[in-house]
């Protein structure tokens, strides 16, 4: 349908938590994801959450198959995740470099579970039940704090290792997520 803007982190709108979706399967809802999977592709994004888009809707979106900005990180599917749920499976936490569509241009060490299990729905209703880990366990958790109004530079412990991708990482092309 449309590429829609992206707000950036000082836009207000970001801060607030999104409400929860009460009905799958509406027109109004699959205009939402289109546009949300049309963004992420020409942002080359690895997820989005609608509240990015300006919807206060709990919803998002992830997936990918490679990064050339996490060149480690196992394919991700595609998904579509509403009223998402985030359930740790114990209390390892793991840092990685993390970007966002929403602060351009900067990077962050920041520190996420290493295992959780997620429940949510899919566009139609239907239950979403994942236990997962590594990259895609780190995804999801970035994409559901938008949905509790969470930048990723607010879970950053040391701001020594937050700063520009070209400072950072000066032999790397990175672009933001």
């Amino acid at each position: 349908m449309a590429i829609r803007p992206v707000l950036k982190m000082g836009d207000p709108r970001l801060l607030q938590s999104a409400a929860p979706v009460t009905a799958f399967g509406t027109p109004e809802l699959q205009a939402l994801l289109t546009d949300m999977q049309d963004t992420m592709a020409a942002l080359q994004g690895a997820g989005l959450a609608a509240p990015q888009i300006g919807e206060s809707w709990r919803v998002v979106i992830f997936g990918l198959e490679r990064s050339l900005r996490y060149p480690e990180a196992l394919p991700v599917p595609r998904t579509v995740l509403i009223n998402p749920v985030l359930e740790p499976l114990d209390d390892e936490m793991v840092e990685g470099w993390e970007g966002c569509l929403s602060v351009p241009g900067l990077r962050g060490l920041v520190p996420r579970y290493a295992r959780l299990r997620y429940r949510g729905f899919d566009e139609l209703g239907q239950v979403i039940d994942r236990t997962v880990d590594g990259f895609h366990s780190r995804v999801v958790q970035h994409e559901v704090d938008h949905l509790d109004g969470i930048l990723y530079p607010q879970r950053i412990r040391d701001l020594r290792y937050f700063g520009y991708n070209e400072a950072l990482f000066p032999d790397q092309d990175l672009q933001d997520d």
